[in-house]
């Protein structure tokens, strides 16, 4: 029996991958006037429709009572790239404060988002431990 379910398990993805960002995007931020220094971004959206998009093998029974599997994995990892095709500043560096500042307050509010409901997971899991009291 597996008590950590599915969603449980997305979930703290998601919080590692908002983690990630948010290391990102304040090294963007602590490096905004240092020469040639270029932005990161965590390319999340990509790495989850690349998983979600591949075709799952699934296994041939000859019998009945054969035990299906498939090669389906969700596991899936957020890549940090860097944008090397643009320069915000003479110096080299294309680091845009208005732009990192509003992707921190957007971060900001999906790891609340997640934090929320993994609580809400926790809180069930408990209740139903102690009975439902």
């Amino acid at each position: 029996m597996n008590l950590i379910s599915p969603t449980i398990q997305s979930l703290e993805r998601a919080l590692s991958t908002s983690a990630l960002k948010q290391q990102t995007h304040t090294a963007n931020i602590a490096n905004v006037d240092t020469p040639g220094y270029k932005a990161k971004q965590v390319d999340f959206e990509t790495a989850l429709k690349n998983a979600s998009s591949k075709q799952a093998l699934s296994s041939y029974k000859t019998d009945a009572k054969h035990i299906a599997f498939s090669n389906e994995s969700s596991q899936f990892d957020p890549r940090v790239t860097v944008n090397e095709n643009s320069e915000y500043k003479i110096n080299g560096n294309n680091v845009d404060m208005d732009v990192e500042m509003a992707e921190l307050a957007k971060n900001q509010l999906l790891y609340n988002a997640v934090t929320d409901r993994i609580s809400g997971k926790f809180r069930s899991l408990s209740s139903v431990i102690s009975g439902g009291r």
